[in-house]
């Protein structure tokens, strides 16, 4: 077994040939001698876990090829001298206070021509365009010139006279009034230009004030229209909801195009205006008209009258809570508190930073006393068990199943060996279910794989021990002929085969000597019911074997002493096979074994025919398939391996060897024909680019390029969308579902009455590509 180690900046990579129980401190031994970096300064990270001494390399789940970090800690850094800290420090200094004066100079208090402190005034929201209720709170000069350069919140916003990017659109000039709004504030912020305006706004008291140039800031409208007085081309100040047309909204100048009024209705068309010259929408439809007010222009301070002075006309504005509507006698869980709903003693309610609801402390279990003194608060729901962490130096926490392993409580300390008997899957077949009788699609007669788990791996044969894979209520899919019972006899086209069992396997042993009888139950059952017979408790034989289950069958190199049949290197698919018959038998060892008579039935050549080697070498297939990295680890290893591990990568590499030229893939016909037909030309287009390079490689090629974005699989019933995306019709039926009507890969608008139409092309060309993926879907 081997994993890579790699260095957090990634330009150190290394392969480490390490066994499963490999304990953390001895890996640090193999990467200094490899890497050269001391055990002291080494840091391993795998899966956002940090690798800590007394565990070992079973304990973390690592698995083959796998990747893990290394951290080289970094030698204490010295400390500065005390005279390059003071000077830093007196350099602060002097920065902040030169800082300190300059503000102080900027925050120069000063008086208006027009507005003075405490008078109430609209003030504009210059990301919305909209207008505010608020009071000035303070006159300053500030740093605004005729360029149009403003202050707000402190940061200098650049504000030209065309529209944003945000689709504002500019007004043309036949849709401005001579002697509105804009023409006014033009010519009054050239006299009142360089002051700055703090206003608090009254709906957000707690918020700090907002810093305003002059063109954002008029007095307070508190005169409304009647709706018989208003004009078309007149500029107002009316609500409106740009999310929802038919509720309450923000308040914004308006500019009117057209009226209408029934005897039920009254409705106003207009340009909503954000900023002088740029409309923010047009004929937008305003139905609140009752509350319609009129423009407020500003005048001098001296020049004022009673009427001038008067107080201000409360404005409805939109709820902040769309469920109670802001009514203070009204329970609400959205806006209050979570648990009663009460607004009572805001000032001991508590907000989530996770789910920003507002807990109050006596509501909370166990209740608090007071208001906690720290930055951040989760409630009980949101906030995560500290027992539950496992943080950097700490022990692991071994899940219920790891726990109960035999692995975890054995005494023993024998090592498992660096081989690849342990090593464990690290990915599966999901092409087809794991019930499936008949050869798995992409895979040729004469595949030859070099250890038993990438069979597994492959979907041929799941179990990565056991010689039958089946089930006793339904039948076997597939069996390893390896040659471990004595019985067994290869003959090629038919074998005899023996059944499991009868043999004592306690201690975690793979194999034993027959010592007692075996029964027709479990898996040797499951092997029987391939056969076209009913089953029998003495055996049963087909008249017509060739309507019976096929099973694939595999065949392993510790055969090849016994047969000249199975491959010289690795393990093996020769193709499928059926039961022709099954009886009990007194074996060599003295007690009985089940015997089964397998014969092939396959349309495939098989592998140590002289058609079926040309079949092997014209698809690329004369070298056993190995893991990823495998070559790269032998090359690192080569020096230190036995001779027999050195004889598998000769065969492996091609020592002394000729590369067989792949022959290209041909399509059928029919395949051929529907691909051009298909709508995903530029799919078919790039997957075709793999016909060179054979047919196992063009198979994967059309796998990955029609896999479903959502459950990572061949698509089945596919969809093809409008953006040209393939889906799976189940996937897409779940989407909608959940309300989400956007292609699930590029989130193109598809709508709520799209018609998911199969794609019938596409589901004909992958059903003869892969023949059988669809079952079990």
């Amino acid at each position: 077994m081997y994993v890579k180690v790699r260095t957090v900046d990634g330009k150190t990579n290394a392969v480490i040939t390490i066994s499963k129980l490999t304990s953390v401190e001895e890996f640090r031994v193999l990467v200094e001698r490899k890497l050269g970096v001391k055990t002291t300064k080494q840091r391993f990270f795998y899966r956002g876990k940090q690798l800590e001494d007394g565990y070992r390399m079973f304990d973390y789940d690592i698995r083959l090829n796998d990747v893990v970090q290394l951290m080289i800690k970094p030698d204490s850094e010295i400390p500065a001298s005390p005279s390059k800290v003071s000077a830093a420090v007196a350099t602060v200094d002097e920065h902040n206070e030169c800082g300190s004066a300059k503000c102080e100079l900027k925050q120069e208090e000063c008086s208006s021509k027009y507005y003075k402190v405490g008078d109430l005034v609209d003030v504009r929201n210059v990301s919305y365009g909209a207008w505010f209720e608020g009071r000035i709170v303070g006159i300053v000069k500030g740093e605004c010139d005729k360029t149009g350069i403003q202050i707000e919140n402190g940061t200098k916003v650049e504000q030209g006279s065309g529209g944003n990017s945000d689709g504002i659109v500019h007004n043309s000039a036949e849709s401005r009034k001579e002697g509105s709004l804009s023409n006014s504030q033009v010519g009054e912020q050239l006299e009142d230009n360089g002051l700055v305006y703090q206003i608090a706004l009254e709906e957000y008291e707690d918020d700090p004030p907002v810093t305003v140039t002059f063109e954002h800031v008029r007095p307070r409208a508190k005169h409304m229209y009647d709706f018989n007085d208003l004009k078309v081309n007149d500029i107002v100040m009316a609500n409106y909801n740009i999310e929802n047309p038919k509720a309450r909204g923000y308040w914004y100048d308006v500019f009117i195009t057209a009226m209408k009024k029934t005897r039920t209705t009254k409705e106003i068309i207009g340009n909503i205006y954000a900023r002088k010259d740029v409309v923010l929408m047009e004929n937008c439809k305003i139905t609140s008209c009752d509350d319609v007010f009129q423009i407020e222009k500003p005048t001098l301070v001296s020049a004022r009258n009673s009427e001038e002075t008067e107080t201000a006309v409360v404005r409805q504005n939109a709820p902040s809570c769309p469920r109670c509507h802001d009514n203070p006698r009204t329970k609400c869980k959205e806006c209050s508190c979570f648990v009663c709903g009460g607004k009572d003693d805001p000032g001991t309610q508590l907000l989530c930073d996770e789910c920003n609801m507002a807990f109050h402390i006596r509501c909370l279990n166990p209740p608090l006393e007071s208001v906690p003194d720290c930055d951040e608060w989760y409630c009980p729901e949101c906030k995560n068990d500290e027992n539950e962490i496992v943080k950097a130096g700490e022990k692991l926490k071994d899940s219920k199943k790891k726990a109960k392993l035999p692995s975890k409580n054995s005494s023993s300390d024998r090592d498992w060996g660096k081989g690849m008997a342990c090593v464990g899957r690290t990915k599966e077949c999901t092409l087809v279910p794991p019930n499936h009788y008949g050869p798995i699609p992409g895979i040729e007669v004469g595949t030859c794989w070099l250890y038993r788990v990438q069979v597994s791996e492959s979907g041929v044969h799941r179990p990565p021990v056991g010689g039958i894979h089946g089930r006793e209520s339904d039948g076997a899919y597939s069996i390893v002929l390896s040659g471990g019972y004595e019985d067994d006899i290869d003959n090629g086209d038919e074998f005899l085969y023996t059944g499991s069992g009868g043999r004592d396997l306690s201690g975690n042993k793979r194999t034993a000597d027959q010592s007692c009888d075996q029964m027709l139950t479990r898996l040797n059952k499951a092997l029987a019911l391939n056969c076209n017979a009913p089953l029998g408790k003495k055996g049963a034989e087909a008249t017509d074997w060739k309507g019976g289950k096929p099973v694939r069958v595999v065949r392993s190199c510790k055969l090849r002493k016994y047969s000249q049949y199975a491959p010289e290197v690795g393990n093996r698919y020769d193709g499928l096979y059926k039961v022709v018959k099954y009886y009990p038998e007194k074996g060599k060892s003295g007690f009985i074994v089940w015997r089964y008579l397998l014969r092939r039935d396959d349309n495939s050549p098989a592998p140590w025919t002289s058609e079926g080697k040309k079949l092997i070498r014209r698809h690329g297939l004369d070298k056993p398939l190995v893991p990823e990295g495998y070559l790269e680890a032998s090359k690192e290893e080569g020096s230190s391996e036995h001779k027999k591990q050195k004889r598998l990568s000769d065969v492996v590499l091609g020592a002394n060897s000729k590369k067989a030229k792949t022959v290209a893939y041909k399509l059928d016909d029919d395949v051929r024909r529907l691909i051009e037909q298909d709508i995903n030309k530029k799919l078919w287009q790039s997957c075709n680019e793999f016909l060179k390079a054979g047919k196992q490689k063009y198979l994967v090629a059309v796998a990955e390029a029609f896999v479903c974005i959502c459950c990572q699989e061949l698509v089945h019933k596919p969809v093809t969308t409008p953006c040209k995306h393939n889906t799976c019709k189940a996937c897409l039926r779940r989407s909608f579902a959940a309300e989400v009507y956007t292609c699930p890969c590029c989130r193109y608008e598809l709508g709520e009455k799209f018609c998911m139409t199969i794609n019938e092309t596409l589901a004909g060309i992958l059903n003869k590509l892969f023949p059988g993926y669809e079952s079990g879907r």
